[in-house]
């Protein structure tokens, strides 16, 4: 499983042959200007909320690739009158896709499109797939709702956002990672504008110091697990 961050909330995931894109907000941050959302493929788009900088680049990026959307049953109905096919979920629901199990799970966020009109709860995904099992947790407040993750799934990887003020900030998410049980953690949701900038060696540390490991990608920078 290859993990690409492509800024703020923006994630490529690369599973037995299939590319999962997650929340692409890409031409709308200029510090991501060097990624070309005309070369990125997708088969699958995942979305965590409807809010603007999660899904700005969708419509774009699914009609010249064909991909699916994947999120709450509220955005899937909508970009489906925009004529891309879609697969719901709600909380709870998990669902076996030719990649692996997916898990819709519970975040504590608001949610609505550019325009104002409701998008339905938020959420995050437990994916397994390739036996590597991670979890995107969206935008979310800390929750008891993610000891229950740890209850079924043993993670390999928890991405959390991590920038504050919206969502989690590091103490919260220091905390978060012990709920799921996982100490290895991407961030997200950090820096892209000055309300959730971040001092990384700070956090890093902080993460560090608990006994886990933060790592904080460039924009096109890769992991694999």
């Amino acid at each position: 499983m290859k993990i690409t961050f492509y800024g703020h909330a923006s994630l490529g995931i690369e599973v037995s042959d299939v590319t999962i894109l997650v929340d692409p907000f890409i031409t709308g941050n200029p510090k991501a200007s060097h990624i070309n959302i005309d070369e990125l493929e997708a088969d699958y788009i995942f979305l965590t909320h409807a809010h603007q900088d999660h899904i700005l680049d969708v419509e774009n990026i699914a009609k010249r690739t064909g991909a699916i959307v994947v999120s709450n049953f509220e955005i899937v109905t909508h970009f489906e009158k925009l004529g891309i096919e879609g697969h719901p979920m709600n909380h709870g629901g998990q669902w076996d896709f030719e990649f692996g199990n997916v898990k819709y799970v519970n975040a504590i966020h608001s949610s609505s499109f550019p325009d104002g009109t409701y998008g339905g709860q938020p959420g995050g995904f437990v994916i397994e797939g390739e036996h590597k099992n991670i979890y995107i947790a969206g935008d979310t407040a800390l929750t008891f709702d993610m000891k229950l993750i740890a209850l079924q799934t043993k993670l390999d990887l928890a991405i959390l956002s991590i920038g504050d003020n919206f969502t989690m900030g590091i103490h919260d998410a220091i905390i978060a990672s012990d709920f799921v049980q996982c100490d290895k953690v991407l961030g997200c949701h950090f820096d892209t504008f000055g309300y959730i900038e971040i001092n990384h060696d700070e956090a890093k540390q902080m993460f560090f110091e608990k006994g886990k490991d933060l790592m904080l990608l460039e924009i096109g920078e890769s992991i694999e697990l």
